[in-house]
């Protein structure tokens, strides 16, 4: 027997069928990728962003230098240029300020049974033998000095002499004596003054003579510092 095409039942499931079939919503489209600006150099941005807010300024220059290079048409790369410039200035000037704060020496001892101290910086000859130190001393019992600390035989001075110097481009004269006990040191006598000037300063400078050699100009650059790890002591009862 042929089958009945125009079965009631038959019609009825076709009719459901197409009906399903047109209330079913169309697959959805697979979304765009971003452009490529929008994502080279996130990552390293996410980073840029972080070392500006912890300020270092230092490690994050070097990070915006090279999201430009590498994605100059992104939108990264557009961000830190606005940026970029004053940053790099900023780094520049942190580091010069570390490497003038590491020229400095500070440390703490006893001597002869009470509390010192010292700060201490190399003057800025290049050979190693011929650099001198300029010495800022406290101590509990026999108060606070400030002297040049060379090597060989000390340096040229009768009683009181007086040394040119200059506090960055400020010259001046400083009152000068040897030690009784011979060592190869040059004592200024106002201590007080001279390191309220030299904390103010980046460069002191003082022309000596040591013993046996021509008279030079000692440079010491002293902008970095720190009256904080140099703090008075209390004297001895």
């Amino acid at each position: 027997m042929q089958p009945n095409f125009r079965s009631p039942a038959l019609a009825l499931a076709l009719t459901i069928l197409a009906a399903c079939s047109q209330s079913q919503p169309p697959p959805a489209a697979v979304p765009a990728a971003p452009p490529a600006s929008q994502t080279q150099g996130k990552k390293e941005l996410e980073l840029y962003r972080q070392l500006l807010e912890q300020k270092s300024y230092e490690l994050a220059a070097p990070i915006g230098a090279e999201i430009v290079q590498k994605f100059p048409q992104s939108d990264a790369a557009k961000e830190v240029q606005q940026t970029l410039a004053d940053i790099t200035a900023k780094a520049g000037e942190d580091a010069a300020r570390r490497r003038l704060e590491r020229l400095w020496s500070y440390q703490a001892s006893k001597e002869s049974g009470a509390e010192q101290i010292h700060a201490s910086i190399y003057s800025s000859d290049v050979a190693a033998d011929a650099r001198v130190r300029l010495i800022l001393r406290r101590h509990a019992e026999w108060g606070q000095s400030v002297y040049l600390f060379g090597s060989g035989k000390g340096f040229e001075c009768k009683g009181l002499c007086s040394l040119d110097a200059s506090f960055d481009d400020k010259p001046t004269k400083l009152a000068a004596y040897l030690p009784d006990t011979g060592e190869p040191a040059i004592f200024i006598k106002d201590d007080k003054a001279f390191i309220a000037k030299m904390a103010a300063a980046k460069v002191f400078t003082v022309k000596v003579t040591e013993k046996g050699k021509a008279p030079r100009t000692l440079k010491f650059e002293v902008g970095g510092y720190d009256a904080s790890k140099f703090p008075p002591l209390k004297k001895n009862k």
